[in-house]
């Protein structure tokens, strides 16, 4: 049986390179989503965030596999990150003032219909806790800077700073979004200095 293919492989944004920052434009694209605020390691909310988004992804892999004929594997989890005070964030690390929103990407064949469909399948399944606060968005962030980060989530401070104070103003960029990161790599499964993750900064020219 042929593997279901990995949609990343063509996608725009799913590679990036360790030690190098890229600037890329990005198409729109569509998420599901969940937003929540607090430390993700401590936070109910934020597994709970989770549980709710990889039941619909799942499903909606098995829908379109059987009715649309398309079959995709589930893409990586991803989650913007901000703070009102960005130290809290890129040094300071202060978890409990950020803010989230945790997402799925949904193959560009979906539609509302679809998805509609399905979160009714798993509410009539028993609905995950957060399935009512559960969104289908688009998130189109244009033109970004992005990097590979190899390790543990708690080493990404100084690859955030250069980024901010040295990278994107030699570059002449500002940020224009939300921090956005893309785990490709499983935490459940990956020992901490294994874990890899894109680090990806909307940005606009100064």
């Amino acid at each position: 049986m042929a593997a279901a293919p990995d949609l990343t492989a063509a996608l725009p944004g799913y590679r990036a390179r360790r030690g190098r920052i890229d600037v890329v434009e990005l198409p729109p694209a569509r998420y599901l989503m969940v937003d929540g605020q607090g430390d993700p390691n401590t936070a109910a909310r934020y597994a709970d965030a989770l549980a709710t988004l990889y039941p619909v992804a799942y499903r909606l892999k098995f829908f379109s596999k059987r009715e649309l004929g398309r079959d995709h594997r589930v893409l990586p989890l991803e989650a913007l990150w901000w703070a009102d005070d960005l130290a809290s964030f890129t040094t300071a690390r202060d978890k409990d003032r950020w803010r989230w929103t945790a997402m799925i990407r949904t193959p560009d064949w979906i539609t509302r219909e679809d998805v509609d469909t399905v979160v009714a399948a798993v509410a009539a399944a028993g609905a995950p806790s957060l399935l009512s606060d559960l969104r289908w968005d688009t998130l189109e962030e244009g033109l970004v800077a992005q990097t590979l980060h190899v390790g543990p989530y708690d080493a990404e401070a100084p690859a955030l700073a250069r980024l901010h104070d040295e990278v994107l103003p030699a570059q002449g960029l500002r940020p224009t979004g939300h921090h956005h990161e893309i785990y490709l790599t499983d935490a459940r499964r990956t020992a901490p200095e294994r874990l890899r993750t894109i680090l990806r900064q909307p940005v606009a020219r100064v």
